[in-house]
């Protein structure tokens, strides 16, 4: 009866629910979100996808289209979240993180973050009424997903750890981060070709003891660096198998764990 009601509600939904929403996070700060179409597909979940690096896409519309950087993995994957029902809510950074490198490590782990964060939950179950939403993220941005994910707790319905930056150059990162303090489900995703130093297959390993992990093999030639997301680090050339896992762990339902 629950599956039923939030269908006909999102039914019922005008088209503006969907494109560049911006809301006031924090006082004298905004943050912008994409709500991307479902191409008549039936949301089931949704998805806050934060991308790895600084966190900037440089979300805008220009010419009556939303323009935004969509090289990193999970911006790119969208469509195949789409098919298998998810809901893509691709967030940019704050309006106070948009310079320079934009988002740092001390950044992500802040109350500040917990804040903007907390602010989109709440829009979005406004907007998509009785599903379950849940924090996606890769590489750097793995840094909100953990300690972000620990922070708004049940107000979340999991969290998605891909390419989990476990180190700097200098000291561990997520590598000494308690993960049993996250209240909900969390999933790991990782290919175990990933050669890029902060992130080693071998950390992602070492937490399937307790946690679900999807380990990815395979997949295209990489044409960026090792910690770039046209490579192994990005899932290149697996991105439709390697979401179909994700989305079907955030679904409840059956999941590949070795995608090869």
């Amino acid at each position: 009866m629950r599956v039923l009601l939030a269908a006909l509600l999102l039914a019922a939904l005008p088209a503006q629910a969907r494109g560049i929403v911006t809301l006031q996070t924090r006082p004298g700060v905004t943050l912008s979100f994409f709500i991307t179409g479902m191409q008549d597909v039936q949301p089931r979940a949704v998805a806050l996808m934060l991308i790895g690096g600084g966190g900037n896409i440089r979300l805008r519309e220009e010419g009556g289209k939303v323009r935004f950087g969509a090289q990193n993995f999970l911006p790119r994957a969208r469509a195949e979240f789409i098919a298998a029902g998810i809901q893509p809510v691709i967030l940019d950074n704050p309006t106070d993180q948009q310079a320079g490198d934009g988002m740092s490590d001390a950044f992500r782990e802040s109350a500040a973050h917990g804040a903007d964060l907390r602010a989109v939950v709440a829009e979005v179950k406004k907007r998509f009424p009785g599903l379950p939403v849940f924090l996606v993220t890769t590489s750097r941005s793995t840094i909100s997903g953990a300690y972000q994910g620990r922070a708004l707790g049940k107000e979340l319905a999991g969290v998605v750890l891909s390419s989990s930056l476990f180190r700097a150059r200098n000291s561990p990162v997520l590598a000494v981060f308690d993960f049993s303090s996250i209240a909900i489900p969390v999933l790991f995703v990782h290919h175990r070709d990933d050669a890029c130093f902060a992130t080693p297959y071998h950390e992602a390993e070492r937490q399937a003891a307790k946690y679900p992990l999807v380990s990815v093999s395979g997949g295209n030639p990489p044409e960026t660096g090792p910690c770039d997301p046209l490579s192994a680090h990005g899932y290149f050339g697996k991105e439709a198998a390697t979401v179909a896992a994700i989305s079907a762990w955030m679904l409840g339902k059956p999941y590949e764990r070795e995608i090869r």
